[in-house]
């Protein structure tokens, strides 16, 4: 087994662990959720082109995004958006601009444990979304 592939398996545990704890939703609808978010939003611009929008944030509810920083989860928007990179190539998609996820605490009591959204933002930098209020 090579050492990507270890990492890989790593990395789908990890987030395993990760979407269990909002709130024991089965693991994969966070990732699902993200997704459906890109697929939802796909624009054809021709018979070989497929744009999605490239910015995507995750809200999640605030105890659980608390939980999240507590334990060193600093790297969860890279790793979504490592998931979304490989959906996006799977399905031949273009993106809008450089691909970023970035994770929030919910700005309102949520219905859901998370949240997903997207919008195409031709320069974006994780960093540089609005600060959440």
């Amino acid at each position: 087994m090579g050492a990507l592939t270890r990492w890989e398996r790593a990395l789908e545990r990890w987030q395993s662990a990760l979407v269990s704890k909002a709130r024991h939703h089965e693991p994969v609808e966070l990732l699902d959720a993200l997704r459906r978010e890109c697929d939802d939003h796909a624009v054809v611009c021709s018979e070989s082109r497929v744009v999605v929008p490239n910015a995507y944030e995750v809200e999640l509810d605030t105890a659980v995004h608390e939980e999240l920083l507590r334990h060193g989860a600093g790297d969860v928007g890279q790793e979504l958006t490592d998931v979304l990179a490989r959906h996006g190539e799977q399905q031949g998609y273009e993106w809008a601009g450089p691909l970023t996820v970035r994770i929030t605490p919910a700005t309102r009591p949520p219905d859901d444990p998370y949240r997903v959204s997207s919008s195409p933002m031709p320069h974006v930098r994780a960093d540089a979304f609005p600060a959440a209020d």
